[in-house]
């Protein structure tokens, strides 16, 4: 379980470089995070450890992460996106 000082450190490591990052990686931590299990939680804070080049090819379905334990949240990421409607931050 993450505590609030944890979780304040996610939010911030959730907004990365990369709009397109933080379009998905903020509203999932804010909408998704807490109803993880705990081995998905710490799979979500070891993706974040990640390199936003690589982040972007996972999360834009070109190619999946090597490491098998990082497969399943970036998943669960790219699910929650295709579910939500984000049409308010989209640009036109």
């Amino acid at each position: 379980m993450i505590d609030e000082a944890g979780r304040k450190r996610l939010y911030w490591h959730s907004r990365r470089g990369m709009w397109e990052l933080d379009l998905l990686l903020v509203p999932f931590l804010e909408h998704r995070f807490d109803s993880l299990t705990d081995d998905e939680q710490q799979a979500y804070v070891k993706l974040l450890a990640e390199e936003d080049q690589d982040l972007f090819v996972w999360l834009m379905r070109r190619e999946l992460p090597q490491d098998n334990t990082l497969r399943p949240i970036v998943q669960l990421i790219i699910e929650y996106a295709e579910a939500t409607n984000t049409r308010h931050v989209r640009p036109v």
